[in-house]
């Protein structure tokens, strides 16, 4: 019997840092067993190099990525997502199109790497610990017995992962 492949989809607004990061990560962690997406709301309509430079010192993937629009995966004949991950605290709170199939979603929003505005070492700083919290939840989430596990217990554990260290929106309670 073979195995499901789950589509996954890594949201933020720019599509620049943090979900390629994440896209990258699932790609190569997934081993086959996950195709991983990204996208913006409003896409930069490049990567960021720090992003690139990250992923490859990881020997994860660091070619091929574009900033695009989460529009490309709301039009016919996209891939039908079985997950959604937003990344950053912006794109959480926005419209989202409609998802066909009614993927799973949960926010793992983590601060942003592109964003600090500082030294060369305070910004590869950044960028790492942005992968390592994204690497993380990726493990986090690929360990998880999906096909045998019901949906409300699924999604309960997807917010937990969310919640872990890097959070960048605490909570009161751990759901």
């Amino acid at each position: 019997m073979t195995e499901k492949t789950y589509n996954v989809l890594f949201l933020c607004t720019g599509n620049s840092a943090r979900s390629i990061l994440a896209e990258s990560i699932l790609k190569k962690e997934g081993g086959g067993r996950f195709k991983a997406f990204s996208a913006g709301s409003q896409p930069k309509g490049e990567v960021s190099p720090h992003a690139l430079k990250e992923l490859e010192a990881l020997g994860y993937p660091s070619t091929g990525f574009s900033s695009k629009s989460w529009d490309v995966f709301a039009e016919p004949g996209a891939p039908e997502m079985d997950f959604i991950f937003t990344v950053c605290d912006s794109a959480a709170g926005e419209a989202c199109p409609v998802w066909i199939g009614h993927p799973m979603s949960a926010h793992w929003g983590i601060e942003d790497p592109a964003a600090v505005v500082s030294s060369e070492t305070d910004i590869q700083r950044a960028f790492a610990q942005a992968a390592r919290y994204l690497s993380n939840r990726i493990r986090a989430f690929i360990s998880l017995p999906i096909a045998s596990i019901d949906r409300l217990a699924l999604e309960h554990r997807l917010r937990q992962i969310g919640a872990t260290e890097g959070a960048s929106i605490k909570t009161d309670r751990a759901d």
